[in-house]
């Protein structure tokens, strides 16, 4: 049996490729995303010359209980420390997975960790979080460490949204942030003030670009600030992980989602897993925690057959606690069918 980790640019990319490397962790104290200090942590790959970060580590919804929520403030700021510890690294290339934001600032406290100079028209720093950037009036690049234009950034992204507008970064993820109607007006206003300046100063069209509107805009200024490409995020952590490698020989695939639903067709890593093993006539079987409405549409992407791993009814709590046994068993189960087929 052969295992390879995956991930498809959210929560837990940044383990999935360290353990598919053999790399190491390293701890770096940020501050999260109202300012409060927080351990995050990001992986070295490749002997150090690949560093995988996540947004979510320092800048991510989990780090904030309900009613603390406010992308008016919250910021990207710890990110940028934690790129910035990764470059002083010596890295030659950045792997980051930008899911699970609780910000709306376009990356603007990143820019700031980075050494941007963001002012207003009297010429002094705007403050942290979504809000400040509609007091944005000029972009000082000065101060940004020059070894920057020698890395390579690339941004596992899941989404196709725009920077601002309905189908932007306030309108589609704000209310989960914990953004009201009043405030989703007023923050894609800033966005849009940000998404203007960046243009004029830094010479990148960020407003349409599709992808901007990632993790707050957090896409959009990880084109704007530090050159990145914009990537889908399965295939790129997939890839980078060695699964084509371990796929060689293989007999089954087995693969596995908490709960599987029509979104897992499109762009998750189940999908990804089972596109790339159908190509070489491998089938794939998937376990899944729960089913709901459109899994089916996962069948379509190349996986063989789905297999829930509860026994009768469990709640999410019960799966959660006895999760090793039940895919160990479920699995099992499966291997066995397998012999006699």
């Amino acid at each position: 049996m052969v295992e390879v980790p995956v991930a498809d640019g959210g929560e837990g990319t940044v383990d999935a490729l360290v353990a598919a490397h053999s790399g190491r962790l390293v701890p770096v104290p940020v501050e999260g995303p109202l300012g409060d200090v927080v351990e995050a942590a990001y992986g070295l790959i490749d002997g150090g010359a690949i560093a995988i970060v996540e947004l979510a580590a320092a800048s991510g919804l989990p780090l904030l209980p309900e009613d603390r929520r406010d992308p008016r403030l919250a910021s990207t700021f710890g990110f940028g420390q934690l790129l910035v510890a990764a470059r002083a690294a010596g890295v030659r290339s950045v792997i980051a997975g930008i899911g699970g934001s609780a910000t709306n600032d376009g990356g603007a406290g990143m820019a700031q960790a980075l050494g941007y100079r963001l002012l207003d028209r009297a010429g002094r720093e705007i403050g942290r979080g979504g809000a400040a950037l509609a007091e944005l009036a000029r972009i000082d690049a000065s101060g940004v460490d020059p070894a920057w234009r020698s890395v390579e950034v690339r941004v596992a992204c899941d989404v196709r949204n725009p920077l601002t507008g309905p189908e932007g970064a306030t309108a589609v993820y704000g209310p989960q942030k914990g953004a009201t109607p009043q405030m989703i007006e007023q923050l894609d206003a800033a966005l849009k003030n940000f998404a203007m300046v960046v243009g004029r100063d830094l010479g990148v069209e960020v407003d349409a670009l599709p992808g901007a509107g990632a993790a707050g805009g957090a896409g959009a200024g990880l084109v704007a600030f530090l050159g990145a490409r914009l990537l889908p995020g399965a295939p790129l952590v997939v890839e980078a992980a060695g699964f084509d490698a371990a796929l060689e020989g293989a007999r089954a695939v087995f693969t596995g989602e908490g709960r599987v639903d029509a979104q897992t067709a499109y762009g998750k890593g189940p999908s990804e897993v089972a596109r790339r093993a159908k190509a070489l006539g491998i089938p794939v079987v998937l376990l899944a925690g729960g089913l709901a409405e459109g899994w089916e549409r996962i069948l379509e992407a190349g996986v063989t057959a789905v297999f829930p791993i509860a026994e009768g009814a469990a709640t999410v709590d019960q799966l959660q606690g006895d999760a090793e046994r039940l895919l160990f068993d479920s699995a099992a189960r499966i291997c066995r069918l397998m012999r006699i087929m």
